[in-house]
């Protein structure tokens, strides 16, 4: 019998390894990123075109690479960051296990030049598929710059699963964001086809958290310092008041590398009780410092999942840092049964002596005395001088002579209660509606009661009229009297720019400034002005990029968050007219019975059951 198991060539190897290095042009970025800071740079430029699929280009003025280590460097398992198996227990740099650069070249064309710095010329690489083209001598900068092209070249199948240019985007701003953050002391150049998308100087962790997400963030920011034995934290919590409906703001760094914990994210959760919504969800940037032999990173293909020796209490030392953080600076309330505020003093009478306060009396002033002099002899003082009332029967008179009945005659007064509940219904269509608890509209129908659900029902209503003024025609919007200007980071701009289109359609009208700004000149004719940044908030934190990949799915979300955001909620009453105007309109939609969430709106308690009951 012939044997079966077979050696894979190299470049198969290099492809299969690729799967789990390489997902999307974000994964390139941010082991190119890696690779530039382990170089030791201090300024590096990403280059991107296409969301990535055409160019990804890093260059860095690191240590470079000799002729040699250059064309070693795209070997499997080829790396300069360990020598032994105890090393992976000790680490301290990012990439270490030497298959990035081998599985980038296996699906892609890549393009290197390094020099080193001690060295008159450096080297050019040429490689496409694991193959090397092209070898030679150039004249090129200290440091590396590496190009990789057309991504997926070589495999269609994956090429064909990737997003969008806009959603490829935003997953390389993820990445860039997460390797920015955690390194102040190098200067960082983002452009994205050309244009300048990021230019962030070496500055301090809490300005480069304000240049990569806005001027606005600074005000939110509340700052953490803790340190222990077992960990160092220092870094920044966003206030409350601040929390968003996602986790977009959430960063965790161990030992300069980002990290996703849902068991720390529940610390953090845990320090914020009481103080957050249920639907909200508080925004971090903590970095913290831990033994690296207590820490273990290579559980994981992407090292973003980290096994810590001692959770427990790491746990309880994060929690306790940030209750202290919230109490520290005034966001938790805290109650003071010690201090004596009726004794507290402005500032400005500090030095100032307390004195009797004085009172002057009249002893010889009597009000019953009258004061003869002049004029005005036999006129009291002190007594109030009183009105004639002559003529008070023509308060009373009547045009067109007394009343004979004078039930005839309206008065004011409440409305007389004959029973307990009062029916209340419509003269036009005989129905009988009321509100109970203020969440359900209920109706009686000839086989028993319905009840519907009006947040529901709104948000169904909404809908429908969104996602037509969106696709078939453009709703009319109404103009502000004074725009409304907001701020926004680079990733939230683009997001926004993305769906301007729909955003139009639906009645918006938004200008963008090249400084990070929009102004907002109208609005939908449903939506209040005082509203529109929680609004817009809101479809940033929860317009889902993975499903968004054509026109109709883009507006079918947006028509979704918007009847979601502006729908009548739960607790709000309602009038009569406004429950009948609910009713018809919810029957008039052509799918009345499930919410844009595919949530039931209303169901029918029939006689039956009511009969069972009893």
């Amino acid at each position: 019998m012939a044997d079966v198991i077979k050696l894979l060539p190299d470049h198969v190897a290099n492809q299969i390894a690729a799967g789990e290095v390489v997902q999307r042009p974000a994964s390139v970025v941010k082991e190119l990123l890696e690779n530039a800071i382990d170089a030791g740079a201090d300024a590096i430029k990403l280059i991107v075109k296409d969301g990535g699929k055409t160019l990804i280009q890093v260059v860095d003025n690191g240590d470079g690479m000799s002729e040699t280590d250059a064309r070693l460097a795209f070997e499997r398992h080829a790396t300069s960051k360990i020598n032994k198996a105890e090393d992976l227990f000790n680490l301290n740099t990012k990439g270490f296990r030497g298959e990035a650069l081998a599985s980038i070249a296996a699906i892609a064309h890549v393009d290197l030049q390094t020099k080193k710095d001690d060295a008159e010329v450096g080297t050019a690489i040429k490689i496409a598929g694991s193959s090397i083209k092209a070898q030679e001598v150039v004249v090129t900068p200290k440091g590396t710059s590496l190009a990789v092209k057309n991504l997926f070249f070589n495999i269609p199948a994956r090429r064909n699963f990737l997003k969008s240019d806009q959603v490829e985007l935003r997953h390389i701003t993820d990445e860039f964001h997460r390797v920015a953050l955690v390194h102040p002391n190098i200067s960082f150049q983002f452009y994205n086809n050309g244009a300048e998308y990021f230019n962030l100087p070496i500055e301090s962790h809490r300005q480069r958290i304000v240049h990569v997400f806005g001027n606005k963030m600074n005000e939110r920011l509340v700052p953490v310092s803790e340190d222990t034995d077992v960990v160092k934290i220092h870094g920044f919590i966003c206030k409350p008041e601040f929390a968003r409906k996602s986790r977009g703001e959430q960063f965790f760094f161990a030992n300069n590398r980002y990290i996703k914990s849902p068991y720390l994210n529940h610390a953090v959760t845990a320090a914020f009780e009481g103080l957050l919504k249920s639907d909200t969800h508080p925004g971090y940037f903590l970095f913290l410092e831990v033994n690296p032999a207590t820490i273990d990173i290579n559980i994981h293909p992407t090292k973003t999942e980290v096994k810590f020796d001692d959770e427990h209490t790491l746990y309880a030392i994060l929690r306790s840092a940030i209750k202290h953080s919230l109490g520290q600076f005034n966001v938790a309330p805290v109650l003071d049964f010690e201090s004596n505020h009726d004794l507290d003093m402005p500032y400005a009478y500090k030095d100032k002596s307390t004195q009797m306060p004085t009172v002057s009396v009249d002893a010889a002033f009597n009000p019953f005395q009258e004061k003869k002099s002049g004029s005005n002899a036999g006129i009291k003082v002190g007594l109030p001088k009183k009105e004639s009332t002559k003529g008070w029967e023509n308060l009373y008179e009547f045009e067109g002579g007394e009343p004979t009945n004078f039930s005839s005659i309206q008065v004011e007064s409440s409305f007389e209660t004959t029973s307990l509940f009062t029916e209340q219904s419509d003269n036009e269509t005989g129905q009988n509606l009321f509100q109970l608890q203020r969440k359900y509209v209920v109706s009686t129908v000839k086989s028993g009661l319905l009840l519907i659900n009006q947040n529901r029902a709104h948000q169904r209503i909404l809908f429908e009229r969104f996602l037509k003024d969106i696709t078939v025609n453009k709703a009319v919007s109404q103009q502000l009297l004074f725009p409304v200007h907001l701020e926004y980071g680079q990733k939230d701009l683009s997001i926004l720019k993305s769906l301007n289109e729909v955003l139009e359609n639906l009645g918006f009208d938004i200008h963008f400034d090249n400084n990070g700004a929009i102004q907002v000149n109208g609005v939908p004719t449903l939506l209040a002005e005082n509203n529109v940044s929680t609004v817009l908030d809101t479809v940033l934190a929860t317009y889902d990029n993975e499903q968004a990949t054509d026109s109709f799915s883009q507006a079918e979300i947006m028509a979704r968050l918007l009847s979601t955001s502006l729908a009548i909620r739960t607790g709000q009453e309602l009038t009569i007219e406004a429950q009948q105007n609910l009713v018809n309109d919810l029957f008039a939609c052509k799918e009345p019975k499930l919410s844009p969430h595919n949530k039931k709106v209303y169901t029918i308690l029939g006689l039956n059951e009511i009969e069972n009951k009893f």
